[in-house]
């Protein structure tokens, strides 16, 4: 800071002529006469800029600043060598942890072969299972073709046992109409016998009494013994051929009847055959139907268990080999966890060397910053050598106000010093 000093009278002279004279001979003459130029004693006009104080204030608050910010730095700065005296140490002991590392990786092999060996295996018994659901798929496809073969046999004796009851119904309808008919034709035979009785009856009726009236009318003189002989003779012969025709006829129906109740008794035999054949082929295949139902029946659950062991065991499978990729997938992120905390911690080495390396040069700057300051001379000049005495008095003072401001030069030598000390401690 520029500090002036006026004076209206600058040329004026101070002199002073002592035995202790600046200059002087030193002479131990007498006390001499002191002449005094009364412009000298005149009171000087000190005016100072106003800005000064502001300045002042000003370059106090930023020293003070500085202080404070050189003291944080420093401060940051032991911190960052702590940090770094700590991450070397901890990249030293990774450094030691190489050879255990490098012992882990056979140890991570030699279990992710055992977990890839048991990946096969459990895809060999998952392949082997596979053929066995597909072998008991091949078998319940052919007992279930069995099965529908045999509901297809039963469908169709069913049909042919609706058929043959509709026949035997058919036959016992014709068998009741026979009998009926051969109810009728013995109703009729009799009828026509007790008409062949009574016609041979009226005919010996007639008989006796053609005769009777032949015997009245024997007065005439006629052959009637020849004529009854005659007459009988015919009506002899007559219900002879009569009864031999009906005879005939009833013989040839009843044989017909006879005939055709033997078919009927035969077509009726041979159906309840067929029949009892039928119920019993009806309970075989009944039996057979229920037995294939407890095979299938068997073999459903033999397949539900199969399955849900298949099932048990490809879940099993399939959690052991979750649990192996999480185990992999785990190691792996591990891995990659210490490798990039060793690239974090690289980085943040790097960082800080640089960050050092920063502070290092700002502190040195900012030492021969310091030490490139000069201390501040106030001083009045004048023409005479007394003039000159007076002025390093006055300097003398102006250095003791400015030691009151903390301007001085005493002051920047302690700054310095201070700064000198700390930068020191902080290398330290």
């Amino acid at each position: 800071p520029d500090i002036k000093f006026t004076n209206p009278n600058a040329n004026a002279c101070i002199s002073r002529r002592t035995s202790r004279g600046f200059g002087g001979s030193g002479c131990s003459g007498g006390i001499t006469n002191v002449t005094v130029n009364q412009s000298l004693l005149a009171p000087l006009n000190l005016e100072i800029d106003p800005s000064i104080q502001r300045v002042r204030t000003d370059e106090r608050n930023q020293i003070r600043g500085l202080n404070d910010k050189f003291a944080s730095f420093i401060d940051k700065v032991r911190f960052l060598e702590q940090q770094n005296k700590m991450l070397e140490t901890k990249w030293s002991l990774l450094q030691e942890q190489k050879t255990a590392r490098y012992q882990i990786e056979p140890l991570f092999e030699a279990f992710i072969s055992n977990l890839r060996r048991q990946l096969e295996n459990l895809g060999c018994e998952r392949a082997r299972l596979e053929g066995e659901r597909s072998n008991m798929e091949q078998s319940v496809e052919e007992v279930r073709r069995k099965y529908e073969d045999e509901v297809n046999r039963r469908t169709a004796a069913e049909n042919e046992f609706v058929g043959l009851k509709r026949d035997v119904d058919a036959s016992f309808m014709n068998k009741s109409e026979l009998q009926t008919k051969a109810d009728s034709l013995t109703d009729e035979i009799n009828f026509l016998r007790t008409l062949y009785d009574a016609e041979i009856t009226q005919l010996q009726a007639q008989i006796s009494d053609t005769s009777v009236v032949v015997s009245m009318d024997n007065s005439r003189d006629l052959d009637l013994d020849g004529i009854i002989a005659e007459v009988r003779a015919q009506y002899e012969d007559i219900a002879n051929r009569s009864r031999g025709e009906a005879e005939a006829m009833y013989q040839s129906r009843f044989q017909e009847l006879q005939s055709a109740a033997g078919r009927n008794g035969n077509d009726l035999q041979s159906s309840r055959n067929e029949i009892c054949e039928l119920n019993r082929a009806i309970q075989r295949l009944r039996g057979e139907i229920d037995s294939m139902k407890g095979q299938r029946s068997a073999l459903e659950s033999a397949i539900n268990e199969a399955e849900e062991r298949g099932e048990a065991a490809v879940r099993d499978a399939k959690g052991k080999f979750s649990e192996l990729e999480a185990a992999l997938q785990k190691a792996k992120q591990d891995m990659a966890r210490q490798l990039r905390e060793y690239q974090e911690l690289m980085n943040v080495k790097l960082a800080l060397d640089i960050e050092i390396a920063t502070y290092k040069k700002m502190l040195e700057g900012e030492e021969s910053r310091l030490s490139s300051h000069n201390s501040v001379n106030i001083s009045v000049l004048h023409s005479s050598t007394g003039g000159n005495h007076r002025s390093g008095g006055n300097s003398h003072s102006g250095s003791g106000q400015q030691q009151k401001g903390g301007f001085s030069a005493s002051s920047g030598a302690s700054f310095s010093h201070n700064s000198k000390s700390k930068h020191s401690s902080g290398h330290c």
